[in-house]
């Protein structure tokens, strides 16, 4: 399986990265939160954009990310995630794509989040421009309501990693232990038999909590810890994160 490096980051080798978000609503509360999460012991940084009360100003976003990724000193990945999939900020299609368009051209990142479920070929531009300006993508599903079959879950990273994704990435909501042990048994064949580029897969909320720190095992490069409010159901905080990455360590 190949490897993703952004700064001395390499994803998909040791033990699973850990991911933090910045939730921030305000330039005030971001550089404060990044200040903050520049202390952590944490691998990246995702700002969920969606949150920013400016993110329908492109320039404003671009902008402030050369102040975060600065203060950060840290791998950052950026996100709008959009409502049918977990976020909390509404944007056609047209805005959506031209966000990203002006943060890959104008902005400072390492990593640009990109949902499966949008138009093929704006999701092909954006793809072509980011690789272009030496940017990763991580290509993205999110289901809050199930855990959907495993040859389901495995044809959806099959089909990221087909459009060109650096790295795949899937989160399902589990309703039972049995949903759980689905999102790992899909992980570990896809990990076994069909990746090519690095995995980040989770089963979300309390009962999905194991999957996010049996990476290693399982075939999952990366986890998303949490410094304060967490952007997804379970996370876990990010000092405790790394104890237990460490101890489930495999050699």
């Amino acid at each position: 399986m190949k490897t993703v490096t952004v700064d001395q980051i390499t994803i998909g080798e040791g033990l699973p990265k850990i991911i933090v978000p910045m939730v921030g609503q305000t330039k005030e509360e971001l550089v404060s939160e990044a200040k903050a999460i520049h202390a952590l012991d944490c691998d990246l940084v995702e700002w969920r954009i969606d949150f920013f009360e400016h993110v329908q100003d492109p320039q404003s976003v671009a902008e402030l990310s050369h102040n975060l990724k600065a203060i950060l000193e840290k791998p950052l990945l950026i996100t709008f995630r959009t409502k049918k999939e977990g976020g909390v900020c509404e944007l056609s299609d047209y805005e959506y794509f031209n966000l990203y368009k002006a943060i890959i051209v104008e902005g400072s990142l390492d990593l640009l989040d990109v949902e499966l479920f949008m138009a093929e070929n704006k999701v092909a531009e954006v793809i072509d421009l980011a690789h272009k300006n030496d940017i990763k993508i991580i290509m993205c599903n999110h289901d809050f309501d199930k855990t959907p079959e495993k040859n389901e879950i495995i044809t959806r990273l099959r089909t990221m990693q087909n459009k060109g994704a650096d790295i795949c990435k899937i989160a399902v909501m589990p309703k039972s232990s049995a949903d759980v042990l689905t999102l790992l048994e899909a992980t570990h064949e896809m990990y076994e038999y069909y990746a090519d580029v690095p995995l980040i897969t989770m089963s979300m909320g309390a009962l999905g909590m194991v999957s996010r720190i049996s990476g290693q095992v399982f075939g999952s490069a990366a986890t998303f810890g949490s410094a304060g409010t967490a952007s997804a159901p379970g996370q876990v905080p990010v000092a405790e994160l790394r104890k237990m990455l460490t101890t489930l360590k495999l050699n």
